[in-house]
């Protein structure tokens, strides 16, 4: 499901019209995207878990020459799913 499906799907689901759910769609991005920036998480009970995590320097290869390159630290978003949704989709698998 791309952007417009999920803006589509959210509209109908909600019984809004495609340009506030757009507009939601939207806020929420903005949302999760200003916790993380300034380093916090955002639980959603039963969905799963945002957070920032932190990845080490480490030395790459680049696959065209075989020169080692050094990659610095970075931050990287992350997701956690919860129970719920872990149990969701597994629902019907023995």
């Amino acid at each position: 499901m791309n952007r417009k499906e999920l803006i589509a799907a959210l509209a109908g689901k909600t019984g809004s019209t495609k340009a506030d759910a757009n507009r939601n769609v939207l806020a929420l991005i903005e949302i999760i995207s200003s916790t993380l920036k300034k380093g916090g998480k955002i639980t959603l009970s039963g969905f799963g878990i945002f957070e920032v995590r932190e990845r080490a320097a480490r030395l790459g290869r680049n696959p065209r020459t075989g020169e080692t390159l050094k990659i610095k630290a970075a931050k990287v978003p992350a997701f956690k799913a919860g129970a719920t949704l872990k149990a969701a989709l597994n629902s019907g698998k023995k």
